[in-house]
């Protein structure tokens, strides 16, 4: 991770392309945010793109845009990511999710650092920064007809490895304890140190989900506890086993909806927890990591979220102003 991060800085200062390449839930994002912010483009824009959430032809308006009338909804001219991201930095994720087409256009950006809208045969000039990240091996794409080998070598002037966290020794106590921080402040949570035997089970976890996993079962046990220590039966048996802290004995449930099930008891059974606390301790977390993912999945669009939640597009809009996710479209 050490030379992880002094790649960063060094690839910060230049204005060439930067390939970041991990395992999901590695952190790409936050990379690149860093890499804008620390370049010369950090007071511009910061645009992010999730290449595997759309189509070919929706991504295509996304990101270059399109002229009224150049396909059957496209009621008004739109301006693209590109054109949003002038002056700053573009991030393009998943992008081996991309089609040969698309990234055919995308080369041309790139090499001539112009394009054009969806519809429209006017080129348009700009001045971005391209950051890619991908999950996938991309000279593996390559090999089996599914990358174009001359747009991996123009992203690929800069690439970065973001090591799984299991390969990350020591990591996994440093990121718990710094989530534990921030998950004490967002939902007012009181834990304060790790049990012995919770580290010892992280610590010999293989973490699939990588750093995002780990957030979200810190967030989930910042939730849960009763007390000031995160214990073994916080977290999932997937990581414990049979390795539950013999304390806790008593409230050892055998599956998470029964971990759920008995801290609602025990909150309904004191007087001083109203049906309002045990919606913000419980219901609230959850139903914001849901719109998160949907909204993620969704590209950010309101009207396609609400359909796939299956509730009114009103809501879901009311859904994510209450839970501070409101920066979307329509």
């Amino acid at each position: 991770m050490i030379e992880t991060y002094r790649m960063t800085r060094l690839a910060a200062k230049s204005q060439a392309s930067v390939l970041l390449l991990g395992e999901t839930g590695t952190g790409k994002e936050l990379f690149a945010n860093a890499l804008h912010n620390l370049s010369n483009r950090a007071s511009g824009p910061f645009v992010r793109v999730n290449c595997g959430a759309l189509t070919e032809s929706l991504l295509a308006s996304e990101l270059f845009g399109h002229v009224k009338g150049s396909f059957t909804d496209a009621v008004k001219d739109r301006t693209g990511r590109f054109e949003a991201a002038h002056g700053g930095t573009i991030f393009l994720d998943e992008i081996n999710s991309t089609s040969s087409t698309l990234q055919v256009k995308l080369l041309r950006v790139l090499q001539e650092r112009e394009f054009e809208r969806v519809g429209d045969t006017k080129s348009v000039s700009v001045d971005v920064r391209v950051i890619a990240a991908s999950n996938y091996d991309l000279a593996k794409s390559v090999a089996e007809g599914d990358f174009r080998e001359d747009l991996l070598w123009r992203l690929n002037v800069l690439p970065i490895n973001l090591p799984p966290l299991r390969k990350r020794n020591g990591d996994v106590e440093t990121l718990a304890r710094h989530f534990l921080d921030v998950y004490n402040k967002k939902n007012n949570g009181s834990v304060e140190t790790i049990a012995p035997e919770a580290l010892e089970a992280m610590n010999n976890y293989n973490w699939p989900g990588n750093v995002r996993e780990l957030q979200n079962y810190i967030e989930r046990a910042v939730v849960l506890a009763q007390g000031n220590q995160l214990q073994p039966y916080l977290l999932p048996t997937v990581i414990t086993g049979n390795r539950a802290d013999a304390q806790a004995a008593v409230f050892r449930p055998t599956d998470e909806i029964s971990l759920v099930r008995e801290f609602v008891y025990n909150r309904v059974s004191k007087a001083e927890d109203t049906a309002d606390d045990l919606y913000k301790q419980i219901v609230a977390p959850v139903e914001r990591e849901l719109l998160e993912q949907v909204m993620e999945s969704c590209n950010q669009t309101q009207t396609k979220a609400a359909q796939m939640l299956g509730i009114n597009r009103n809501t879901l809009h009311k859904k994510l102003q209450e839970s501070g996710l409101s920066k979307s479209k329509s």
